[in-house]
């Protein structure tokens, strides 16, 4: 019987720091989110608005908002969010190898974006990106 209760306890306690650490997680990309959006010049809390997030993002990486459209398409949004995030690299003077981080690992490649010396060079011309709108 109180083998049941530390497992519970025990379980309990683990519980309690997964969800801590998820909080802290969270926080930190709110942050980085935040700075990246003030880089760009744009108001750091637009990152915290469900939909408007991706209006200012578009407005970011130079494209149309009509793009807001196939990130509701399933499969297409894969590609389109691979896509909006090879441009932000390019917007901030990196490469599509860093976009791809962006998609792949969010929370290391924005902690880059927000804290590192990436500055916002504004959004590349169709000739450098190899796409157009």
């Amino acid at each position: 019987m109180e083998s049941d209760a530390l497992g519970v306890l025990g379980a309990t306690a683990f519980g309690g720091m997964m969800i801590l650490v998820y909080l802290v997680v969270m926080a930190f990309s709110i942050v980085c989110s935040w700075m990246v959006f003030a880089k760009a010049g744009k108001p750091g809390w637009a990152s915290l608005v469900p939909i408007y997030n991706l209006i200012v993002m578009l407005e970011i990486v130079g494209k149309p908002l009509w793009w807001i459209a196939l990130l509701f398409v399933p499969i297409a949004n894969i590609v389109v969010s691979f896509l909006i995030n090879i441009e932000l690299a390019k917007s901030f003077r990196q490469d599509a190898a860093f976009g791809i981080g962006l998609t792949l690992l969010p929370i290391i490649f924005f902690a880059i974006l927000a804290f590192g010396s990436a500055e916002y060079a504004g959004p590349p011309t169709p000739t450098q990106t190899g796409f157009a709108a």
